[in-house]
C-alpha cells in the first residue's frame, strides 16, 4: 500500500511539513539518500564530526516530530532524522512489510549512504521497534539504543481500537479527544494537533499488528540502552513493556513516566544525560 490516500492529501501534508521546517530556529540540512527501497529524505543537524545519532519516528508521522529534540541534541551530536518509507513524509511511499527484513535492510542501506559504520539509534513507537529489530540483527552497527514507547516488547492494547472508533464517531470533538488521550490527557499545541488531524485524513494508516520480539532476540542486546514508557499509554501496555525489557536486557535503564501517554516528547535532556554517562 502507498502512504497517501490521494495526491491532494500528500501535497497538503508536505506543505504543512515545509511550514514546520520553516519555523526551525537552528541550522539543518535536507538530504536525499538512495537506498534499495527508493530515495529516503533525511533531516540532518549538528557538526559532521560529532557522534552520529539516527532518530526514527513513529507511524502516522514523519521526522517533524523530532524538531524540538534535534535542536538540543545537535549541540553535541550529528543528528539524522529520516522519514521512514511508507509513512507520511518525503521518502518512498511504498509501505514495507513488518514480517520480513525489509525495514532492517533499508536502515542498513541508509547507514551506508550516510557513510556510517556505527551510530546511536533512537526511535519512538514503530521507530523504536525498528531500532530494536535493527540492533538485534546488526549489533556491531549500534553503539547505544534509545527507545520511546517501543512496539514489539509489550502487548498492544486491544481496547485501543474500540476507544478510537467510539471517539471518531463523535466528529472533530472526538478526534481531538482521541489525540489528547494518546498524549496522556495532556494538551497538544494547536499547530501540532492540526498536523496530526491532517495526516489522519490523508494517510493510509497501518493496520497490521507489529510482531513481538522473542525472548532470545532481546537477550542479544549488549549495547547501553534506555527505555522510556508512559504510564498513561493507551496504545501499548507500558507496564508489561518495562517489565519484560528489564528482565531480558538487565543492563538497560528503564524510565517510567507515570503522567505521560504514548507520545513522548521533550526528552532531549534525559536522552543527553544517558548518552553522556553510559
Amino acid at each position: 500500500m502507498k502512504a497517501f490516500k490521494s495526491q491532494e492529501g500528500k501535497e497538503a501534508v508536505l506543505a504543512y511539513y515545509d511550514m514546520l521546517l520553516a519555523r526551525m530556529t537552528f541550522s539543518y540540512e535536507k538530504l536525499s539518500i538512495n537506498t534499495g527501497f527508493g530515495p529516503t529524505f533525511v533531516l540532518a543537524a549538528g557538526e559532521a564530526d560529532n557522534p552520529p545519532i539516527i532518530l526514527l519516528h513513529g507511524s502516522s508521522m514523519n521526522s517533524a516530530m523530532w524538531i524540538g529534540d534535534m535542536q538540543k541534541l545537535c549541540l553535541n551530536y550529528r543528528v539524522y532524522a529520516p522519514d521512514l518509507p511508507g509513512e507520511p513524509g518525503r521518502s518512498n511511499e511504498e509501505q514495507l512489510p513488518f514480517d520480513t527484513e525489509a525495514y532492517t535492510d533499508w536502515l542498513l542501506d541508509l547507514m551506508k549512504g550516510l557513510s556510517l559504520d556505527q551510530a546511536i539509534i533512537g526511535g519512538a513507537s514503530l521507530g523504536a521497534w525498528l531500532a530494536l529489530k535493527f540492533a538485534v540483527r546488526h549489533l556491531e552497527k549500534v553503539s547505544k539504543l534509545v527507545l520511546l514507547c517501543p512496539a514489539g516488547v509489550g502487548s498492544q492494547n486491544h481496547e485501543f481500537k474500540e476507544i478510537a472508533l467510539s471517539l471518531l464517531l463523535k466528529g472533530e470533538e472526538g478526534i481531538n479527544e482521541l489525540f489528547r488521550k494518546i498524549n496522556g490527557d495532556k494538551p497538544i499545541p494547536e499547530i501540532i494537533l492540526n498536523y496530526q488531524k491532517l495526516i489522519a485524513m490523508s494517510f493510509n494508516s497501518r493496520q497490521e499488528p507489529i510482531p513481538l520480539f522473542a525472548d532470545d532476540e532481546l537477550r542479544r542486546l549488549t549495547m547501553p540502552s534506555i527505555l522510556f514508557v508512559g504510564g498513561k499509554d493507551i496504545m501499548l501496555k507500558s507496564e508489561e513493556t518495562a517489565e519484560r525489557f528489564s528482565r531480558l536486557v538487565p543492563h538497560a535503564r528503564i524510565v517510567v513516566l507515570p503522567d505521560h501517554g504514548h507520545s513522548l516528547k521533550g526528552l532531549a535532556d534525559d536522552i543527553s544525560d544517558f548518552l553522556q554517562n553510559s
